[in-house]
């Protein structure tokens, strides 16, 4: 009974974590279509009423972002409760389901507060932000459940004060590269700069014109340091952490992730925002944090 008691509860973390990933893509394609006000001022319905009477396609993507919001809330609310009772003795899994759920609420607020209200650039870049925060505590606690009944060697590593401090350094860092991605997004500064890597190809280290530009050329110069940064610490672990599989592959998927997402971050603007590309660059991003979370919380079991 235990094992398939625990079997569902692995499909039902899965789908929790794939529905918070759509929560993330839903927002972006809300900002990438410029739908944000797709129902109008009105909160939680929708022009004046539950269901909308006239659907657009900025109501359509708008409306769809709501209703999965709220499904995945309660997937997440049930899988917060079903971990405590289930796994509560694991010593992360009450703090994560307290983080997933309060994180979810709070991205809500903003977008709630965004509609009736309306919010500055700088404070809707938090919106993704805090969003991903949730996402990472989901899948941390997906990741637990998997864990409980396999032999991987999660629980019984041992990682050096050198790539502790840069797993904690590069995580937090990798928030900043968030903010300031999300930051183009919400002041429409994606296409400001024609030509990739620079500003401008023709003239390599003028300064920016605008701060549109500013805001460009500043998130892809902290894209650089973080591939810098995680291409480093990943050959630190090929050379020293061989014998620890663990760490070994998920400092590799890193560095593999890290390289799809200025690829991506490339094609976004060569592309002109082809769709797409540009909610796989948001997938990406997200990934990554999830996995440098991942990441931390084998650093807190180091022995």
């Amino acid at each position: 009974m235990q094992q398939k008691h625990s079997k569902y509860l692995k499909w039902f973390a899965v789908a929790a974590t794939i529905g918070m990933l759509l929560i993330l893509l839903g927002g972006a394609l809300v900002t990438k279509t410029d739908s944000g006000l797709g129902c109008g001022r009105n909160w939680p319905d929708c022009n004046g009423s539950l269901i909308p009477k006239v659907i657009t396609t900025e109501v359509l993507i708008e409306f769809s972002h709501r209703v999965v919001t709220g499904a995945v809330s309660i997937f997440i609310l049930i899988l917060t409760v079903w971990t405590w009772r289930s796994l509560g003795h694991i010593r992360e899994v009450k703090f994560l389901g307290f983080l997933a759920m309060f994180f979810l609420i709070a991205q809500a607020l903003i977008g709630a507060a965004q509609v009736l209200w309306g919010q500055g650039d700088f404070i809707l870049a938090l919106h993704f932000g805090i969003s991903l925060i949730s996402f990472a505590a989901v899948l941390l606690l997906t990741l637990i459940v998997f864990e409980v009944d396999t032999k991987f060697d999660a629980d019984r590593i041992y990682i050096g004060d050198k790539l502790k401090w840069h797993t904690i350094g590069v995580t937090l860092y990798s928030y900043i590269v968030v903010y300031t991605g999300a930051l183009v997004r919400h002041t429409e500064a994606s296409l400001v700069c024609p030509d990739w890597p620079f500003c401008r190809n023709d003239e390599p280290f003028a300064i920016p014109y605008n701060m549109y530009e500013w805001v460009q050329m500043g998130h892809r110069f902290a894209v650089l340091l973080i591939f810098i940064w995680i291409a480093y610490i990943t050959w630190h672990v090929v050379k020293n952490y061989s014998n620890q599989r663990v760490i070994y592959w998920g400092w590799i998927t890193a560095f593999v992730i890290v390289c799809l997402q200025v690829v991506a971050g490339m094609l976004v603007v060569l592309l002109k925002l082809q769709l797409f590309v540009a909610l796989m660059h948001s997938l990406l991003i997200s990934l990554l944090f999830g996995l440098l979370c991942y990441m931390i919380l084998l650093v807190s079991r180091s022995k």
